[in-house]
């Protein structure tokens, strides 16, 4: 994988309206059984130079860091009015849609199983201890604008239904060298996250959004 990889795809694709997304296509073998619950892989791996684009992070905090909270995050709810958020249904899936992270106070997370749990344990949204996502309930502002940073890099790797799934690595608007090292970065991580390493991949593709697909492995 390497910058003429990420030119030619360049080169294929036409331009759009809108800043296309690469993205990494991944194929696993058939022989990768799924209904194994040892396969079935949700994670998150951190791109080293970026996405290339902002994600919506949502907040879920109590009222002494709500004020903190608002001058950081996309959307903030606090603890008080979670109930009667959730109680509306249509509202707590939109919520949970047009957010890509969720982040929560360590307080607050028994709450946000109970009336949230419903809406994002199904789109694997519910906030992860692992990388941060559940903070302290003396959390301060550097600490919360650090994970908020950190979130921006931070793409979700779900493989749970499908032995095809893609990955997002950047934009058509980085540079070239800059999406490459995404993608070396997160090819490697596969083979060390994915049961099975390398053995357990068919093939990956690089492509844009509206763009045709470039072998890579």
């Amino acid at each position: 994988m390497d910058v003429k990889t990420v030119q030619l795809v360049l080169e294929k694709s036409k331009k759009r309206r809108f800043p296309q997304t690469f993205e990494l296509i991944v194929n696993l073998k058939p022989t990768y059984d799924l209904r194994k619950s040892e396969n079935v892989v949700v994670d998150y791996v951190e791109l080293p130079k970026g996405r290339g684009k902002k994600v919506r992070v949502a907040a879920i905090v109590g009222p002494e860091l709500e004020k903190v909270a608002k001058e950081i995050f996309d959307e903030v709810i606090t603890k008080e009015n979670l109930k009667e958020f959730a109680q509306d249904k249509r509202k707590a899936k939109e919520f949970a849609k047009r957010n890509y992270h969720i982040v929560a106070q360590v307080s607050v997370m028994p709450d946000v199983g109970r009336y949230l749990g419903r809406y994002l344990g199904p789109r694997d949204k519910m906030p992860n201890p692992r990388y941060g996502m559940i903070f302290p309930d003396n959390a301060n502002k550097q600490m919360l604008k650090t994970l908020y940073d950190r979130l921006q890099k931070l793409v979700r790797v779900v493989i749970k239904k499908h032995r095809t799934f893609g990955i997002p690595i950047g934009t058509e608007n980085m540079d070239a060298k800059d999406v490459a090292e995404n993608a070396k970065y997160v090819i490697n991580w596969l083979f060390n996250r994915i049961p099975g390493g390398r053995q357990s991949i068919k093939s990956i593709y690089l492509k844009l959004t509206m763009g045709p697909a470039v072998r890579i492995f």
